[in-house]
């Protein structure tokens, strides 16, 4: 670093010190040229990325990319004031999963703790106790801590220290103290606000099948499940529909990541159209979108892609992907990354050679319609519930369709051509909520998907010309008060535009 640039670094940090953290992350970010190479460690102190590990990910209000650090304070705030006096939260990390023996998946860190904490560490659990200081709580974070035995092994975690300096919590103590710890703790209050984790071993005993009987004893309870199972139902408050109401509208920030997720998967729509021939394999296609969202850094897929060629697209879920592209199919692509902590959701049906067919072209202009009629009416003002667009989105297609020969009876629209719900709600998770309401009312803030589809089985009743036609086309639609914001506005959705990706009009190339 040269001495003349080692000068400025004192003001620059005080400048970013007074930045506020709404311009520190809608502002474009750099990467690379932020780097501080003083700051660098390798390998890094803590258990995940901070800024004083990995400049380029993060900027210094950040607590994870694109997240600042007051934010998560503002949620635990707003979860906590929003509970009575004498309320006590607690919630535990999601479990190292494995997919055989000791060869475990990448891991992910369980939605709600993530989203209370930014905290990315297995094995750790977190309290939150209602109190009458001015933050309104008391914060205790239990985690492992360093050991540098395992962390030779399993790489760098964060010490206690650091949890109380990062992670802003009031005392940090080992996951081993945790049981007892949540003991003491919740014969203090009358209201304990807690869920229990998913256990697959409360699934097998439910499993009435030959394999419950064949299977092996199960292992014994847990602690920390005998003591909250110990508590009175009176007293044991469910935790998950209280942070789904707070996650249900999304920052500035969030709007922010989750427009970065969906441009990432959109120009890899977009590239993957153009990657596109006949002879090729679906599973190559599905590699490269996914080799696409990783080069611009996506952590993982959102979820397992369609990737449907020619009849294919007429089964909603086809996720096999092991199929050749013929000439003159099209393909349904439903596809989506994960970027830093939040899901993107797009699904585009495009021409495997670059060009509509004259039934294909029908079909996907009807299906087009209805879709851009849907999404303007994304608006707080419209006053709209996810059940009242599934309505008009079954009325719109009925219309389209009319007008293209189809002639339909009960039923033949809702169980036959479209099976399927219009939207669901997106945030940190696919599908952010099983506690969402489809009555209720969008309002400005709430990311939903609108993805309406036609899917036309070779049976007599329908147009044979449009037989073994699958179309689905979905975006992610940011609800505003009197405007919608289309987030998944870089994937290609428009005839011209598609074929023009698909034959490289538009300047794309497939890498």
């Amino acid at each position: 670093m040269c001495s003349s640039f080692r000068s400025l670094l004192p003001a620059l940090r005080t400048f970013t010190a007074k930045c506020p953290p709404s311009q520190i992350c809608t502002s474009l970010r750099t990467y690379a040229t932020e780097a501080v190479p003083e700051f660098e460690h390798k390998p890094s102190h803590y258990g995940q990325p901070l800024f004083q590990s990995h400049p380029h990910l993060l900027r210094p209000h950040e607590l994870t990319p694109g997240i600042p650090s007051e934010e998560y304070e503002r949620r635990r705030k707003d979860l906590m004031d929003s509970l009575p006096s004498n309320s006590v939260v607690v919630l535990i990390a999601a479990p190292v999963k494995y997919m055989s023996g000791s060869i475990f998946y990448k891991y992910r860190q369980g939605s709600d703790f993530w989203y209370l904490t930014g905290f990315e560490e297995p094995d750790s659990a977190v309290v939150l106790e209602k109190n009458a200081s001015s933050r309104g709580y008391r914060m205790t974070l239990f985690s492992n801590g360093k050991d540098s035995a395992k962390e030779k092994w399993d790489g760098p975690r964060t010490g206690f220290d650091d949890a109380l300096n990062f992670f802003k919590a009031d005392d940090a103590l080992t996951i081993k103290a945790f049981p007892a710890q949540l003991r003491s703790m919740i014969s203090l209050y009358s209201n304990v606000y807690i869920d229990l984790p998913q256990s697959p071993r409360k699934n097998a005993r439910s499993t009435k099948s030959l394999l419950r009987y064949l299977s092996p004893p199960v292992n014994p309870r847990s602690e920390y499940e005998t003591v909250v199972e110990s508590l009175s139902s009176s007293r044991r408050k469910p935790l998950a529909p209280l942070i789904a109401q707070l996650r249900a509208f999304k920052s500035v920030c969030e709007q922010q990541v989750m427009k970065m997720a969906a441009d990432i998967s959109g120009r890899s729509h977009a590239k993957t159209m153009r990657f596109t021939r006949p002879g090729i394999s679906e599973s190559a296609l599905a590699a490269h979108f996914e080799y696409l969202c990783s080069l611009s850094g996506s952590q993982r897929l959102a979820y397992v892609p369609v990737v449907a060629s020619g009849p294919n697209a007429l089964i909603i879920h086809y996720t096999s992907n092991n199929q050749v592209v013929q000439d003159g199919e099209m393909i349904l692509m439903d596809a989506g990354c994960e970027y830093n902590g939040y899901a993107s959701d797009i699904t585009r049906t495009y021409p495997a050679n670059g060009s509509f067919t004259p039934p294909q072209k029908e079909l996907y202009s009807a299906v087009l319609s209805a879709q851009k009629a849907l999404v303007e009416l994304c608006t707080e003002a419209e006053g709209l519930s996810l059940h009242d667009l599934h309505r008009k989105s079954c009325d719109f297609l009925r219309q389209e369709l009319k007008q293209i020969g189809f002639t339909l009876h009960t039923g033949d629209l809702e169980r036959v051509l479209y099976p399927h719900f219009l939207s669901h709600p997106i945030g940190i998770d696919l599908h952010e909520s099983s506690y969402s309401d489809r009555g209720e009312l969008l309002k400005a803030g709430m990311v939903i998907t609108v993805e309406p589809g036609i899917y036309v089985p070779p049976t007599a009743q329908f147009p044979k010309h449009f037989h073994n036609i699958g179309i689905r086309i979905e975006d992610e639609v940011l609800v505003g008060e009197k405007h919608p914001v289309v987030l998944s506005v870089s994937a290609p959705k428009e005839i011209a535009d598609i074929e023009g990706a698909c034959q490289g009009l538009l300047g794309l190339e497939p890498i």
